[in-house]
């Protein structure tokens, strides 16, 4: 429900083209709603939420139970 919440939320503040068929906002075309904390880490949409490529927001490390291990992305850890 918070990840929906978010996409909505999104949608609602930038409208779009009304001839547009799908709802979703052109901002979010192709993007993923990062959260600021991950829902995983006990985050919520009250935390804060942000426009992020794909790529960008499926960074980060993971364990073999796929639970996020550290926030910061193996590009982040270079710098």
């Amino acid at each position: 429900m918070e990840r929906q919440r978010a996409r909505r939320a999104i949608d609602k503040k930038h409208k779009d083209d009304p001839r547009d068929k799908d709802k979703t906002a052109e901002v979010r075309e192709g993007k993923d709603i990062a959260h600021r904390k991950a829902l995983s880490n006990g985050g919520s949409n009250k935390d804060g939420y942000h426009i992020q490529s794909a790529s960008a927001n499926r960074s980060f490390k993971r364990d073999a139970s796929r639970r996020l291990v550290s926030e910061v992305s193996k590009r982040e850890r270079r710098k």
